[in-house]
């Protein structure tokens, strides 16, 4: 159902500027091929449509269309027939996305939150760090964090879970079963598009089985990426954020890449020195 008409330009473009403006997510679907060239659709999450397109059926096709880019952020040019049927190229529509940024929750005030942080900030994220000890959950050890919360990682998700999507992240990295636990099954309930929990191979063997005893099914328990992150090798804290990084953007574009999860054998290889015997006590049970 729309609002108004194809003609409706100074209304689609008013909401359009007042939804910028509260930093709330729209997409403008804009024809640029076809009978009705400039013709737009005006998508918001639980509403109405604003504009028209000037055939009905193509209309109702663009709309699921745009409401599915938005909800993944994606800015994509699309083709349809004249009543919106598919393999056809009659019409072009540019989708153009304006979604919030991408959100990373970490749970777990550990040494590897730091450098996470950072690096998804780097890749745009609205970052949280959740630990329920305050003496560790502070804004002065994580300033690079866009929030830092004191809670139980299970009653954070259950406030803010409905507003986790296929962009975000949950990153489980306390450790802990009374934490973890908790955290991953609150996070399998929400749409977050990726779910990671750091932990050596026999941790996450451990855990998996208190997954199972609290609930979960195998298939639930195959979602979570654990070990976290790419084999790449990674020691420090700051090459784990990389390859935790790296794995979430191969989950997003869909490249074949190889999770941790996915290969045998020590997590980290024994080298040579004292230097990185040390680091590798440090980082060894991810």
């Amino acid at each position: 159902m729309t609002e108004a008409g194809p003609t409706s330009g100074a209304t689609i473009y008013e909401t359009l500027r007042d939804a910028l403006r509260a930093e709330t997510p729209v997409a403008l679907a804009t024809e640029i091929e076809g009978p009705n060239p400039g013709a737009k659709l005006l998508v918001r999450p639980g509403l109405p449509v604003t504009g028209s397109l000037g055939e009905e059926g193509l209309d109702r096709v663009v709309e699921r269309d745009t409401r599915g880019e938005l909800e993944a952020g994606l800015t994509v040019t699309r083709h349809y027939g004249l009543h919106g049927e598919a393999r056809q190229r009659d019409v072009a529509v540019f989708i153009e996305s304006f979604a919030l940024p991408p959100r990373m929750v970490i749970f777990g005030a550990v040494d590897f939150t730091a450098a996470l942080a950072r690096t998804a900030k780097t890749l745009g994220y609205r970052v949280t760090v959740c630990d329920a000890r305050p003496v560790f959950a502070t804004q002065a050890r994580f300033p690079m964090a866009d929030e830092v919360v004191v809670d139980w990682p299970d009653r954070h998700l259950a406030k803010i879970g409905p507003e986790l999507g296929p962009r975000d992240a949950v990153c489980v990295l306390t450790h802990d079963p009374k934490f973890d636990v908790p955290a991953i099954v609150a996070a399998l309930g929400t749409a977050a598009g990726y779910l990671g929990a750091m932990g050596s191979r026999r941790t996450h063997a451990d855990r998996a089985t208190r997954l199972r005893d609290a609930g979960l099914t195998d298939e639930q328990v195959a979602r979570v990426m654990a070990p976290i992150g790419l084999d790449i090798g990674a020691r420090t804290p700051e090459e784990t954020a990389v390859s935790i990084c790296a794995e979430i953007i191969a989950m997003r574009t869909g490249k074949r890449a190889t999770p941790l999860r996915d290969t045998t054998g020590p997590i980290h290889p024994g080298g040579g020195g004292t230097a990185v015997t040390a680091v590798t006590d440090e980082a060894g049970d991810r």
